[in-house]
């Protein structure tokens, strides 16, 4: 009896080094396939002339921004019911995209006016469903701002950001699930906070793309409004006006977006590339 007991306390901790080596096996398999996964998906995408990681189709794309619409229009208190506000807004949409490169893209393009009348913010969703609250077309004095922040979220689309995102979240979710299976012991409850702090790690990764998309999305929204002859300056009035409003109506638009401040020379270094000897007076205000 003895004998037997020694046997299994002794053999306890090699089957302890077992089962951690097997986790680490199996958590180094999860993240080789969550990096050749993310690998895999490179793509060139024509209208930003860069190369990105993206793991869904067009379709998927366009599927997922219609299923994720009704969710995001109830937490802004629905659409506008004043049909003036959807009217213009549609109008500005519509103008840009027949005039413009994304005429050709493939997306269904929709334009809606949201009845938050507190909240400033404009986003799109994947696959064409653009959003902007009446707290923001408020704040508008001219149909050039109002195409501004439509063309900066038609660039999120065509630059195709939220299928990055959801790509580059794809490699982080693998990657933490490797590291919180190598690192997670059941019989050790302060390896839970390692788990979460691998997460945490993860959600800061994914924060600053997403502040490089909206730096982008500017960059390249000078270009689309150029394109359908409104005026690029009214971004930098966009920007002015969001600032000045920033002590005011709730700023959600800040939660993703970089500050104003440090928006308005980028954009003004693009408006400036793209007209050396200044914007056109021809051009939309």
């Amino acid at each position: 009896m003895y004998r037997n007991n020694l046997s299994q306390n002794r053999l306890y901790p090699q089957h302890q080094r077992s089962g951690g080596c097997l986790r680490i096996g199996i958590a180094l398999a999860v993240a080789a396939f969550a990096i050749i996964s993310f690998l895999g998906s490179k793509t060139y995408n024509p209208v930003t002339g860069q190369d990105q990681y993206v793991s869904i189709s067009q379709e998927q794309e366009i599927a997922l921004g219609i299923q994720a619409a009704p969710e995001m229009e109830a937490q802004f208190g629905g659409l506008e019911p004043d049909q003036d506000y959807q009217t213009i807004v549609q109008y500005v949409g519509k103008y840009i995209i027949d005039n413009s490169e994304a005429t050709q893209s493939g997306y269904p393009f929709e334009f809606h006016v949201l009845a938050d009348q507190k909240t400033v913010n404009a986003f799109a969703l994947p696959g064409g469903q653009i959003y902007i609250t009446r707290a923001l077309i408020d704040k508008f004095e001219t149909e050039g701002q109002v195409a501004g922040v439509l063309s900066h979220e038609i660039m999120h689309v065509l630059a195709r950001h939220s299928a990055e995102q959801i790509a580059q979240s794809q490699l982080a979710e693998g990657l933490t699930g490797a590291l919180v299976l190598a690192t997670y012991d059941p019989n050790d409850p302060s390896s839970m906070r390692t788990a979460q702090v691998a997460m945490l790690i993860s959600q800061l990764v994914q924060m600053k793309f997403s502040r490089d998309d909206e730096i982008a999305a500017d960059t390249f929204g000078v270009d689309l409004m150029s394109q359908s002859s409104y005026d690029p300056t009214r971004m930098i009035s966009v920007m002015k006006i969001l600032e000045g409003a920033s002590s005011g109506a709730p700023i959600e638009f800040f939660s993703t977006h970089p500050s104003p401040e440090n928006r308005i020379g980028r954009i003004q270094a693009a408006i400036t590339e793209k007209y050396p000897n200044g914007v056109p007076t021809e051009m939309i205000q």
